[in-house]
């Protein structure tokens, strides 16, 4: 009726003061059962979402450097004497799992104090070559010795089974902050800890094909060290796990953070 205090809505049928107000407030169930989205169940507030949003900052720290180490040739540099070849220019070498590279530096370049051919970074110039082991199968060979094929390619499909595990993690988190579902927490986690733990797997294993390497031939003395592409690997295992270990912790029903110590306000806050 028109003198009715909830008045009446045209095409339809008589509103009353709480069809008004939820009206009023957006919620109302017109065109389908849709709700807003709340805080309660498994959907995410604010503070859950910042700290999702952090975490996942964290793990793509450890994609990134993992991504430059896989794809630069800087795991482990290999320097002869300075004397070895001529008085004038000597050859070191440096290789990843992809490609090896051999460059000629000259000896007036060198610190006088270093006794091998090196670094690397110094001017030169550089023949890099990829590996046959992925094609025809074949070793290569530095300063007389021989890689171990089946060591290198244990380390690189690590790495690449690792790089995988990645991408399913992000995907995990993708579809968690999404959807609103702290569910998807817990199969991320599981994927940066084993993609962490086989990118430190993978550098163990590269550090055994170097020592075979190295064992292949005592003909010519090399001195060996790991160069910056490692240090980029062991990195990335460390925030990938770490990063793996926080999205745990965040998919946890309660803070272990607020287990282990209580609010204390929460307690007697009301006692009057």
């Amino acid at each position: 009726m028109p003198g009715a205090a909830g008045g009446v809505v045209v095409g339809g049928p008589p509103v009353g003061p709480a069809g008004l107000t939820n009206l009023m407030s957006g919620r109302t169930t017109f065109g389908g059962n849709k709700r807003r989205r709340t805080t309660s169940g498994s959907a995410l507030s604010e503070a859950q979402e910042g700290k999702i949003k952090l975490a996942f900052f964290v793990a793509i720290v450890g994609v990134v450097l993992t991504v430059l180490g896989v794809g630069t040739e800087f795991w482990v540099e290999l320097s002869p004497p300075k004397s070895f070849y001529s008085n004038q220019t000597c050859l070191t070498a440096h290789y990843g799992l992809w490609k090896g590279c051999t460059k000629t530096l000259w000896v007036a370049d060198i610190d006088p104090e270093r006794e091998s051919c090196g670094p690397a970074e110094l001017p030169g110039e550089t023949n890099c070559t990829y590996f046959k082991f992925f094609t025809t199968g074949e070793n290569a060979v530095m300063f007389q010795k021989t890689t171990q094929k089946n060591l290198n390619i244990a380390t690189a499909m690590l790495a690449l089974f690792s790089l995988f595990l990645m991408v399913m993690g992000a995907t995990c988190i993708t579809m968690s902050l999404s959807k609103e579902i702290l569910f998807f927490l817990k199969p991320a986690s599981v994927c940066f800890i084993l993609s962490g733990i086989l990118v430190l797997l993978s550098l163990v294993v590269f550090h055994q094909s170097v020592l075979a390497f190295l064992a292949s031939d005592h003909r010519v003395p090399i001195h060996h060290e790991l160069s910056w592409s490692v240090s980029c690997i062991g990195c990335a295992g460390a925030v990938l796990i770490i990063g793996g270990v926080l999205f745990l912790l965040l998919a946890l029903p309660c803070s272990p953070w607020q287990k282990c110590f209580p609010n204390k306000d929460s307690g007697g806050g009301s006692s009057s």
